[in-house]
């Protein structure tokens, strides 16, 4: 009787731990909402103007200085000093958009500490720029 019961136990809990704590962890490591995916997407095919001389634009103004656009959803780094890349901030891995960080050449997501070059080879989006009067325009 004893086996009995610690067999039922051993194939009972793996599911009902799974479902008690499945769930949450799933959704940790799921995706932002719907809403920024449906945004984003939306977005593909427009074209973004930023003024340079705008203070919250002022980490571009080195080669080397980057930030994370959010309001537009894009990652833009300072190449030169007639170049900025612009990727799509979305995490190639699960969409996140809001925990980047960079540092040697590489973006870095950290929700979950993947890595990609701020090349336009590698897994991120990138999208064409050019700069004109102080003006990036970003074309997706």
């Amino acid at each position: 009787m004893k086996n009995k019961r610690r067999d039922f136990l051993k194939q009972a809990c793996a599911p009902v731990l799974m479902v008690a704590f499945g769930i949450p962890v799933m959704q940790a490591c799921g995706k932002q909402d719907d809403n920024e995916e449906t945004n984003a997407t939306n977005n593909i095919g427009g074209t973004v103007s930023i003024n340079l001389s705008e203070s919250q634009f002022s980490s571009l103004s080195a080669v080397g200085g980057w930030m994370n656009y959010t309001a537009e959803n894009l990652l833009l780094i300072r190449i030169s000093n007639t170049q900025i890349r612009a990727f799509d901030n979305a995490c190639p891995h699960e969409g996140n958009r809001d925990k980047w960080s960079f540092a040697n050449n590489t973006f870095t997501c950290s929700y979950h500490n993947n890595s990609f070059e701020n090349n336009c080879n590698g897994s991120l989006r990138c999208y064409q720029t050019s700069i004109a009067d102080g003006i990036l325009t970003v074309k997706r």
